[in-house]
């Protein structure tokens, strides 16, 4: 769910300016799970960017103080939100930890780095949501150390319907600065692509798995 319409189009300029988004309606790329899309995000390139990372910075804080309140631990998914997830605790004075894929295999086996106290509530920081899958790993992982989870704030969203269902089942709020029809929105406004090219594009969410198949 996007909470504010001006906050979500200027997200999609600024990550298409710095390329964190790339669209290329013809050729596509190639995701590590083997689909080809017309679309590539990668939303760590904004911690390079001071002006940007310091509006994704205070726009997410923002919004999670308005959903939630002041969490008792802001909670980043590896590995690429823990940059922006960690300037959202600290805009916020709040205690931050992170959540790895899976246990580490020495050590202390730890996937939950830094502390957490049974029944803090905890507010999950993504970078990106397309399938959700990674998301919701990491939301289980923190509810098996009894967290209260609040709910999941990401830069960016494809806005997958199996995404949507995935939270809606578990009963966990998904939220977004930003998504793919205001991306698709402000690309046509920039001129970045054009009417026909936006069509494709649309077409490929309705079918991700087999688009240019």
């Amino acid at each position: 769910m996007i909470l504010d319409k001006e906050t979500a189009l200027k997200t999609a300029e600024l990550l298409l300016q710095i390329k964190a988004i790339k669209l290329d309606p013809q050729q596509g790329f190639k995701w590590a799970g083997g689909w080809t899309s017309p679309i590539y995000c990668d939303n760590r390139i904004v911690l390079s960017y001071p002006p940007i990372r310091n509006f994704i910075r205070e726009n997410m804080a923002k919004q999670v103080e308005q959903l939630y309140g002041r969490p008792d631990v802001i909670a980043a998914v590896a590995t690429g939100a823990i940059g922006i997830g960690m300037l959202v605790a600290e805009y916020l004075g709040r205690p931050f930890v992170y959540v790895r894929p899976e246990a580490k295999s020495h050590g202390r086996q730890n996937q939950i780095e830094g502390k957490l106290e049974e029944g803090q509530t905890v507010v999950v920081i993504e970078d990106l949501i397309s399938t959700g899958k990674s998301s919701m790993n990491a939301v289980k992982a923190l509810k098996e150390e009894k967290a209260q989870i609040k709910g999941v704030l990401a830069i960016f969203s494809y806005g997958f319907e199996t995404a949507v269902d995935t939270f809606e089942t578990e009963g966990v709020e998904l939220h977004s600065l930003s998504n793919y029809d205001y991306l698709l929105e402000t690309a046509q406004r920039t001129n970045y692509i054009n009417q026909a090219e936006a069509e494709h594009l649309q077409s490929w969410r309705k079918d991700p798995a087999n688009w240019k198949k």
